[in-house]
């Protein structure tokens, strides 16, 4: 008998079986379930906590005194992917926010995490955003990581339980382990927005992406909070991708950028118009010249991996994952100490909206 949530989500069709790297199944919730957030899954008789929705705030004076009511830390919103580490069975396995084995991160965990943590404390979960410019997920990284990619832990949870671990043991075991965290900036009580809006101007002006705030004591809770800046640089690297992106990504950040300067000032981007414009027509531009060039419009990743069975196992898994974007391997070579793989996404809908649109084929409004 499975366990609950487990049982009424397949019964609802909100859990999947999904193939492991070595053969047989887990589960995997593809949806919120009873309290359990989509990725949670379940690994023989293990389940790995899905990690939690955490809401946006978009003014600091009103939304700190609304969603705290005592101190709270301020840490850094790494710009990258978020995956959760654990030991199942022999394996550690990165696995990435929607539940799916991570070839990618599991492949280069042994670079990024001491994994003798797993050895010592096999229940232990580790919540990390990975983050820089060779890896195969997103466009765009954090300032800090110009090369390669690096991994920043930010929670502890257990196996099998839900919830974080409190900071204490957190803090023991990255001294013990030298875990790499995220930057905690210090603590703050809601009735500091000031300084908390001098922060994110400093953030700001750095284009760092922004800060999570985790409430200290009960009832624990955790909100976000992005720059202005951020905002820009999102919608340029995703603009050549539009026709495939829901609406509500552009108007969002748009949305997202005013509030921030209504609060912060002009002054925080004092240039935002032409940024602002420029991150839309530049990028289509770019789209359009691409296009032009290699009739297709699309973005290459490059990323380093120590064996070659887990380029093909990555490979796979964007070719299942990544909807209507094609994936295609462009160069896999050994350079004595990684395999290099670099692999192309084609965006179809922008390669096929502006095939149709430059040949003179008509649109409806």
């Amino acid at each position: 008998m499975l366990p609950e949530p487990f049982q009424h989500a397949l019964d609802h069709h909100k859990a999947r079986h999904e193939p492991r790297p070595r053969g047989g199944d887990y589960l995997r919730l593809t949806d919120d379930v009873h309290g359990s957030p989509r990725g949670t899954l379940l690994w023989d008789d293990r389940l790995v906590p899905g990690y939690p929705h955490i809401g946006r705030i978009l003014q600091l004076e009103t939304g700190l005194a609304q969603q705290f009511s005592g101190p709270f830390w301020v840490e850094e919103k790494v710009d990258g992917y978020n995956v959760r580490v654990a030991r199942l069975g022999d394996e550690v396995l990165a696995f990435t926010r929607g539940g799916f084995v991570c070839p990618f991160t599991t492949d280069r965990l042994p670079d990024l995490l001491d994994l003798t943590l797993f050895e010592d404390h096999p229940d232990v979960v580790v919540c990390a955003e990975v983050a820089g410019p060779d890896q195969p997920y997103v466009v765009g990284h954090p300032p800090q990581v110009q090369e390669d990619v690096q991994i920043f832990v930010f929670d502890l949870m257990r196996i099998g339980e839900p919830g974080f671990l409190p900071d204490a043991d957190l803090d023991a075991l990255a001294a013990h382990y030298g875990l790499p965290r995220v930057t905690r900036f210090g603590r703050l009580a809601p009735s500091e927005w000031r300084q908390a809006g001098e922060l994110l101007r400093a953030l700001n002006a750095e284009r760092r992406e922004g800060v999570v705030l985790k409430e200290i004591g009960p009832p624990g809770r955790r909100a976000k909070y992005v720059t202005g800046a951020s905002c820009i640089d999102d919608i340029l690297a995703t603009v050549d991708n539009l026709p495939q992106l829901p609406a509500e990504y552009f108007t969002g950040r748009v949305l997202r950028l005013a509030l921030f300067l209504a609060e912060q000032g002009e002054n925080a981007l004092p240039t935002v118009r032409e940024q602002l414009g420029r991150a839309f027509v530049d990028g289509l531009l770019d789209a359009l010249g691409r296009f032009r060039r290699d009739h297709r419009v699309s973005h290459t990743h490059r990323c380093r991996l120590r064996d070659r069975e887990s380029a093909e196992r990555l490979m796979a898994h964007l070719r299942r994952h990544e909807g209507p974007i094609q994936v295609i391997e462009r160069r896999l070579e050994w350079d004595g100490g990684h395999w290099v793989l670099e692999l192309e996404k084609v965006y179809a809908g922008m390669t096929g909206l502006l095939g149709h649109l430059l040949a003179g084929g008509i649109v409806f409004d």
